[in-house]
C-alpha cells in the first residue's frame, strides 16, 4: 500500500510504517492499528504505509533468506527499515505472536531499527493475553535496539462490536499511547494550528 495522507503544509511529514500481523481480513488487529494511525494523523503531519502480513504471507513464508524474497516483499522490508516511526500490531495466536510475523522480523537487518521509535499493539480473545506486549513484542524490539514506547495498547474481543472499537477504556488507551508518542515528534512534524 503506498504512502498516503501527505500534508500540503510546509511541515515535514513523519514516515509511519505500520505492520499488521494478522493474516485475515477483516481484522481487529488492523482496526486497532488504524485507530492508532488516526490518532497520530490528528496531531502530526505523517505519511502512512500499512503492511498487511496477509498480503505477503505466502511468498514470505516460503523464503529461507532475504535473497529469496520477491521484490514486493523486499519493498515492505525496506519500508520497515527506513521508518521514522514503526507501529507493530500483532494478534495473539496460541499465547504468542504469529510465527510469520516473527519470520518477517527475522529477515530485517539487525542494525536497521536502532533508535527507531516503535508503538506496540496486540489483540487477543481475552485480557489474559495482554502481557504478550511486554513479554514477547518488547523483547523482540529490544534485540533490534529500537525504542519501544512505554505505553502498549492491548485489545480483547470484548472491546469490539464486530470490527469496530466500542470500548471506552480501549479508546482512552489509544489516546494515551498517542499522547505519549506525539511529544517525541512534535518539534518537526506538528500540524499547524488553526487560528481561533
Amino acid at each position: 500500500m503506498p504512502f498516503s495522507n501527505v500534508p500540503t503544509s510546509m511541515t515535514s511529514a513523519l514516515k509511519v510504517v505500520t505492520v499488521s500481523g494478522s493474516t485475515y481480513l477483516p481484522s481487529r488487529t488492523l482496526v486497532l492499528a488504524q485507530a492508532l494511525i488516526a490518532g497520530l494523523e490528528r496531531e502530526l503531519a505523517i505519511e502512512s504505509q500499512i503492511i498487511n502480513l496477509g498480503d505477503i504471507a505466502r511468498p514470505l513464508g516460503s523464503a529461507l533468506s532475504r535473497a529469496e524474497l520477491p521484490i514486493a516483499v523486499e519493498d515492505s522490508l525496506q519500508a520497515i527499515e527506513t521508518a521514522d516511526l514503526l507501529l507493530v500490531a500483532s494478534p495473539v495466536y496460541r499465547g504468542s505472536l504469529p510465527g510469520l510475523l516473527k519470520h518477517l522480523f527475522d529477515l530485517i537487518d539487525q542494525e536497521a531499527l536502532v533508535d527507531t521509535p516503535v508503538i506496540l499493539a496486540a489483540t487477543g480473545g481475552s485480557d489474559r493475553h495482554a502481557l504478550v506486549i511486554d513479554h514477547q513484542l518488547r523483547p523482540l524490539f529490544s534485540f533490534f535496539q529500537a525504542l519501544t514506547l512505554p505505553i502498549g495498547v492491548y485489545a480483547a474481543t470484548a472491546d469490539f462490536d464486530g470490527y469496530q472499537i466500542t470500548s471506552e477504556a480501549l479508546q482512552a488507551r489509544v489516546r494515551l499511547a498517542i499522547d505519549r508518542a506525539v511529544p517525541l515528534f512534535a518539534a518537526q512534524h506538528a500540524l499547524p494550528r488553526k487560528a481561533a
